[in-house]
C-alpha cells in the first residue's frame, strides 16, 4: 500500500483553534450527591452557610468561665478571689449557671468545647488559677474574649463557604460538614472512552513476545482523565481492521463524551483510525497533522458536537498531546477552572539540537546546582536555588521519560539549537517541583541500584540521570549533582578514576566488576580455542553476517569497545544503547550478536561470557557536597560490611583489591 502523507501540517494555536470552534466548551450539566461521594468533585453551584459555626459561643480551653474585668489587677503574690459555682459545664450540654457582676464575682468550670455561660466573657486557663475552699484563686488575668469562640466566627449563616467551580479536597468536605451539608450540586463528569489501537499491542497482565508491546497507553490516559475531573472508560484494545475499528468507535459515541484513541494515526499503511473516524459524521477531521514534536500525526475530529482524538501510539507523544488538546476540553466539560502550570528558570546543562519547523517540548531533569569551587552547598544556600536542567534524551516512544522527568522545556519552532549554559523557562510537571536529597549522574550500575534503594529505606529521594561516565564526570566538575558513577580508564596509569580527578572532586572508593563478550552460549563462532579477547574480538570484526551491538559515545564500555576494536567499525557499530541491559536484551533476541557488558548481566540472561578487563567502577562528588546528609549516608553504605556482601552477591567486589586487565 502506498503510503500517505501529511500534506497539512498546521501550528499548534491553529489546530486548537480549529479543534474548539465545533465545540461547546461548558459544563455538562450538574447532579446533586451526597457529601460522602464529593471528593475530588467540581462545586456547580455556590454553597452558603445556613447555620453559623460554631453555633454558640464555646470555650477553647479547659479552665473557668469569667467576666475578664473580675481578673483584673491579679497576679502570682496577690490573686483575685472569685466564687466557684457548683455547676461544671461540660460538652454537649447548655448551661444553667450565670457569672455574676463585679458584686458577686463568680467563676464556672468548663471544658474545651463547652458552652459559655450567661455572663461570662472569657476564659482563664486552668493553670493560672487554683480552687481554694469553694474559691477560685485567679493568678494572671485575662481580657475580653480570651479563650472564647463566638458564634459565627468561622463561618457566619448566609456567608458563601465555598464558590462554584471549587475541586473538593478533604479540607472542604471537612468544612461542607461543619455546617450540616451533606448533600451538594456538582458537575456532572465528562465521560471519557479510551482505546488503544494496533496488532502490536497487548495487555499488561499477558506474557511478553517478539515483536509486541504492553498497553501502557490505556492506563496513562485514564488516570490523567480522572486527575483533571473526567470519568475514563477503558474500551480495551483494537486490532488494525476498519470494521472493527468503526463498529467500536460508534459504540463509544453512544456512551461517553469524548473518545480517545492512541496508535492508527499517522500516514502508514497500517494506521487506520483517521480514516475510519472522516467517515463517522460531520463535520469529521478537522486537524491531521500537527507542528510539534513529540505528537505531529495526531488527529483531532468531531462526529456531531462529541470530540474525537486519535493521540499518537507512542507513550510521550500520546502523553503530551493529550495534555495539549485533550485535557482542556474535559476541564471545560467538568467545570474547572484553566490549568495554570508554575514555570521555573534554569540552566541547560547540555546542548539540545532541535528542529527547524515543529514546535518541540524537551522532557528535562531538574538538579540543584552549587559551585563546585566554593563550599556553596545546596542545602547551605538561601533565597532561590539555582537549577540546571538536563534533557531526559528518550525519545517520544520511551514509557518512563514522562514519569521521570521534572519538567519539560518549550522550543520555538523557529529555533535550531539551545546552547549548553543558556537559561531556559522550565514548565513544570505534576505541580511543585520536590528536588531530591541526592542526585546521581554518569554510568549506571546494578550495584548502584542496589545503594540507592537502601538510601530510600532510610528516607532519602534520589534521581539518577544514567548519562554515562564521562558526562557524570562533568555534571561533577560544574556543581550539578551529589555523586557520579564512573568507570574510565587511562591508558598512561593503566589505571581506573583516579586520574581524571580535578582539585574540586574527592574519590569514593566503589568495587571492582568483570566487563567481557556477550554472545548467545550455542553460538560456535565465539569458541576462543587458542585465542584471547582481543584475537577474538579482530576475527569477529572481520565475519560476515556477525552483528555486534555498542555503547553509548562516553560510557565507560564504549572506551573498552573502541581500545578493542582499533578503529574497525564492523555492522552493529552504529546501534548506540545506553545500558548493559540493552545490549543483553539485543543478543538474546537475535538483533545482534555480540556486545560487551558486565557479566553479572550476563548470568541474569544466561548468555555466554568472555572476560575482557576486570574494571573499577568508582564514585566522584564535588568537595562542596562531601558532606550532605545523603552523600554521607551513601559513603556509609559503601562501608557497611553486609553491603559489600550484597554487591559481592552480585559479582561486585571490593575495591581495595588489586585491579587486573585482561
Amino acid at each position: 500500500m502506498k503510503q500517505e502523507q501529511f500534506l497539512d501540517v498546521i501550528d499548534r494555536d491553529d489546530a486548537e483553534r480549529r479543534f474548539h470552534q465545533h465545540l461547546r466548551l461548558t459544563p455538562l450539566g450538574e447532579e446533586c450527591i451526597a457529601l460522602a461521594d464529593a471528593l475530588g468533585r467540581t462545586l456547580s453551584r455556590d454553597v452558603e452557610a445556613a447555620v453559623d459555626a460554631p453555633s454558640f459561643d464555646r470555650s477553647n480551653l479547659d479552665g473557668f468561665a469569667v467576666l475578664a474585668a473580675d481578673t483584673y489587677g491579679a497576679d502570682e503574690e496577690q490573686p483575685v478571689k472569685l466564687k466557684l459555682a457548683a455547676e461544671v459545664i461540660t460538652t454537649g450540654m447548655q448551661p444553667n449557671s450565670e457569672v455574676g457582676g463585679a458584686a458577686d464575682s463568680t467563676a464556672i468550670s468548663i471544658a474545651t468545647g463547652a458552652m459559655l455561660p450567661r455572663g461570662a466573657d472569657a476564659i482563664v486557663m486552668v493553670e493560672h488559677a487554683e480552687v481554694e475552699a469553694g474559691f477560685v484563686l485567679v493568678r494572671k488575668p485575662v481580657a475580653p474574649g480570651r479563650g472564647v469562640a463566638y458564634a459565627g466566627s468561622d463561618i457566619a449563616a448566609g456567608e458563601v463557604l465555598l464558590r462554584r467551580g471549587e475541586r473538593l479536597t478533604s479540607r472542604e468536605t471537612g468544612a461542607l460538614a461543619a455546617i450540616g451539608q451533606h448533600h451538594v450540586y456538582v458537575w456532572r463528569r465528562p465521560k471519557v472512552a479510551i482505546f488503544s489501537t494496533g496488532d502490536e499491542v497487548i495487555p499488561p497482565d499477558q506474557p511478553m513476545r517478539p515483536g509486541f508491546v504492553f498497553d501502557s497507553n490505556a492506563r496513562i490516559l485514564a488516570d490523567a482523565v480522572k486527575e483533571i475531573g473526567g470519568e475514563p472508560l477503558v474500551m480495551g484494545i483494537v486490532r488494525d481492521d476498519e470494521a472493527e475499528i468503526e463498529r467500536r468507535v460508534r459504540e463509544a459515541l453512544e456512551v461517553a463524551d469524548i473518545v480517545l484513541l492512541s496508535g492508527g494515526t499517522s500516514k502508514g499503511p497500517g494506521d487506520l483510525c483517521h480514516q475510519v473516524i472522516e467517515r463517522l459524521g460531520a463535520p469529521g477531521v478537522v486537524v491531521h497533522g500537527v507542528a510539534l514534536k513529540p505528537g505531529k500525526p495526531i488527529c483531532l475530529a468531531v462526529v456531531g458536537e462529541k470530540p474525537v482524538v486519535v493521540l499518537p501510539g507512542f507513550p510521550t507523544s500520546a502523553v503530551f498531546t493529550f495534555h495539549e488538546f485533550v485535557a482542556p476540553v474535559i476541564r471545560h466539560y467538568a467545570g474547572l477552572m484553566a490549568e495554570s502550570r508554575q514555570t521555573v528558570r534554569a540552566k541547560l546543562a547540555v546542548k539540545a539540537n532541535s528542529e527547524i519547523g515543529r514546535r518541540e517540548y524537551l522532557l528535562v531533569g531538574l538538579v540543584e546546582a552549587a559551585d563546585p569551587n566554593t563550599n556553596d552547598a545546596p542545602a547551605a544556600r538561601e533565597g532561590p536555588k539555582k537549577l540546571a536542567a538536563f534533557p531526559m534524551g528518550k525519545g517520544s516512544g520511551s514509557v518512563t521519560a514522562f514519569s521521570r522527568a521534572d519538567g519539560f522545556v518549550v522550543i520555538d519552532r523557529h529555533r535550531e539549537i539551545i546552547e549548553a549554559g543558556e537559561m531556559v523557562d522550565v514548565q513544570l510537571i505534576g505541580g511543585a517541583l520536590q528536588l531530591a536529597d541526592l542526585v546521581v549522574i554518569g554510568s549506571h550500575c546494578l550495584g548502584l541500584d542496589i545503594l540507592l534503594n537502601h538510601l530510600q529505606l532510610q528516607g532519602f529521594r534520589s534521581k539518577l540521570l544514567a548519562v554515562g561516565s564521562s558526562a557524570g564526570l562533568e555534571a561533577a566538575r560544574r556543581g550539578e549533582c551529589d555523586i557520579a558513577g564512573l568507570h574510565l580508564f587511562d591508558p598512561e596509569t593503566q589505571t581506573y578514576n583516579q586520574p581524571f580527578l580535578t582539585p574540586e572532586l574527592k574519590l569514593i572508593p566503589g568495587y571492582r566488576r568483570l566487563q567481557g563478550l556477550l554472545h548467545r552460549a550455542d553460538d560456535a563462532r565465539f569458541a576462543a580455542g587458542n585465542e584471547n579477547p582481543e584475537q577474538i574480538v579482530r576475527r569477529l570484526a572481520q565475519t560476515d553476517n556477525c552483528m555486534m551491538i555498542n555503547r553509548n559515545p562516553g560510557s565507560g564500555t564504549r572506551i573498552v569497545i573502541d581500545r578493542l576494536l582499533a578503529g574497525a567499525q564492523p555492522p552493529g557499530y552504529s546501534v548506540q544503547p545506553r545500558s548493559h541491559n540493552a545490549v543483553a536484551a539485543a543478543i538474546v533476541q537475535s538483533r545482534a550478536d555480540w556486545g560487551v557488558a558486565i557479566q553479572s548481566v550476563a548470568e541474569r540472561f544466561q548468555l555466554g561470557f568472555i572476560p575482557l578487563t576486570e574494571e573499577q567502577y568508582d564514585f566522584v562528588a564535588p568537595r562542596s557536597r562531601w558532606n550532605r546528609p545523603a552523600v554521607a549516608a551513601f559513603r556509609r553504605l559503601l562501608e557497611d560490611p553486609a553491603i559489600r556482601a550484597e554487591l559481592a552477591v552480585r559479582g561486585l567486589r571490593n575495591a581495595n583489591a588489586r585491579q587486573n586487565r585482561c
